[in-house]
């Protein structure tokens, strides 16, 4: 195969051939651009092996295991497409891109903390109330940001004796699960909904109060800032605790107060058993206090 000059056109035309969804398909299209930024940056127009290599390598001084991760997915699938056309060889085949450890990268909340996270917040205004809602729903359900953001008001029902909120999960292209409000949940956001006055099922659950975007479906990066922002103001400021901790700390109390892994699976509505073990072995960690023993065992 007569190898060709990798350009922006080629990048397009592999964009364009993606059947994926739009937020993996933005993911693809900002990778590959990175490829080709590098590519330029170093004048090379015909890449070997060996360029993709240091390309991972110049990665991993600057970014973390999952960034670096996600770039060289999209690139090996880039030069896969490229060999299937034709076009160029597939010079990226078992190139290794970086090596994730198991484990959170977030910490999670004990019921201290979520307690003076929750009461920080000042319920006095719609904007409280909403906050108010939006935090003890992530807390107690373990929704991810975009399942909060996807879902509308008539998406709120009655299941037998119990109110569930239908979400549309990570994945997911049809609101198909669901998560139950315990009865502070559910106060908690009908107390927030009957403040925005007459509402229709279709509306967006919760909607933004600012003056530019007044009544607007809230975006995933304005859930996440009110989640930092709560948690900062309750002294809990961390790199490591952010939105997706409340998911964390859903997992972790469930397990804390009594849940199986069986019920915190089905909880998180994590495909595999062994991604949600993962939260009961940091808890076994927690508690194994193999240090000290050892250490009285020495010095008495």
């Amino acid at each position: 195969m007569t190898p060709t000059a990798i350009t922006a056109d080629l990048c397009s035309r592999w964009i364009a051939y993606l059947d994926v969804k739009p937020k993996t398909l933005e993911t693809y299209t900002r990778s590959i651009r990175q490829f080709m930024y590098y590519l330029n940056d170093n004048e090379i127009t015909v890449p070997t092996r060996d360029d993709v290599i240091r390309y991972r390598d110049q990665l991993r001084t600057s970014h973390k295991p999952a960034t670096v991760q996600s770039y060289i997915i999209s690139v090996k699938l880039f030069f896969q497409w490229l060999e299937q056309e034709g076009l160029y060889e597939d010079i990226a085949k078992h190139i290794k891109g970086a090596k994730i450890e198991q484990g959170h990268k977030k910490d999670y909340m004990n019921e201290k903390q979520v307690k003076r996270v929750l009461g920080g917040i000042d319920r006095s205004t719609i904007t409280g109330k909403r906050d108010y809602a939006i935090l003890l729903l992530l807390v107690t359900t373990g929704l991810r940001t975009c399942e909060v953001q996807r879902a509308n008001i008539e998406d709120m029902r009655a299941l037998g004796d119990d109110t569930v909120l239908y979400i549309q999960g990570k994945g997911r292209d049809e609101k198909s699960d669901f998560v139950k409000l315990a009865e502070p949940v559910e106060d908690a956001i009908r107390e927030y909904l009957s403040e925005r006055g007459r509402v229709k099922g279709s509306d967006a659950l919760f909607t933004s109060h600012a003056n530019r975007n007044a009544g607007e479906r809230m975006t995933t990066r304005s859930l996440s800032r009110i989640a930092k922002d709560s948690l900062v103001q309750a002294g809990l400021n961390s790199d490591r605790l952010t939105a997706h901790s409340f998911r964390h700390t859903a997992a972790t109390l469930n397990l804390r107060n009594g849940a199986t892994i069986e019920e915190t699976q089905q909880l998180l509505r994590h495909t595999n058993i062994n991604t949600t073990m993962i939260y009961a072995h940091a808890l076994e960690r927690a508690s194994n206090n193999s240090e000290s023993r050892i250490a009285s065992a020495i010095l008495g």
